[in-house]
């Protein structure tokens, strides 16, 4: 059940107020994803949760600032909140675990970097907004493409072996 949307407005405007655009339904993910076929879109699955609040949002607007070619659209849809756009988004998004915040710059339709959940918690929005200039600068006004796959930043993630059964799926 989504939340309260007095309570999630105020997230959802740390992103449009950047000037990144808000996709609510899945006919306007399809559009913005047929748009920037021949192009780059960077596309933000926001969150309510405190890792999209202290990181992900917080690097997305260092990142815009960057003195960098930048992708041709910038989208975002909300996990929980905007179901239907968020699982057409998924669609796009094939072989990649959904996870919430979750950031991917696409070129010609295919995701070319992905940071997860798992890029995201627990780094810090300098660091986050750091892996995106240098994707920005790797495939925006290039024509580089990754040779398998979407590439991720290289980051230490916890042992699961290490941790208590309720914490490993999450991770």
């Amino acid at each position: 059940m989504p939340y309260p949307e007095e309570l999630v407005r105020p997230m959802r405007e740390e992103l449009t107020r950047l000037g990144v655009e808000e996709l609510r339904d899945a006919a306007a993910v399809d559009a913005a994803f047929t748009a920037t076929k021949e192009g780059t879109l960077l596309l933000i699955i926001n969150s309510v949760c405190g890792c999209a609040a202290a990181n992900a949002r917080p690097a997305v607007a260092m990142a815009l600032q960057a003195p960098v070619a930048k992708p041709d659209r910038w989208v975002t849809v909300f996990a929980g909140q905007d179901v239907e756009a968020t699982a057409q988004a998924r669609k796009y998004l094939a072989g990649i675990p959904p996870s919430s915040p979750f950031i991917a710059l696409f070129k010609y339709g295919e995701p070319v970097y992905v940071l997860e959940r798992r890029h995201i918690e627990g780094r810090s929005a300098s660091a986050i907004a750091s892996d995106l200039v240098q994707a920005f600068q790797k495939y925006c006004g290039t024509d580089t493409m990754p040779e398998d796959g979407p590439e991720m930043p290289e980051v230490t993630t916890y042992d699961p072996s290490v941790l208590p059964p309720t914490f490993r799926s999450i991770l």
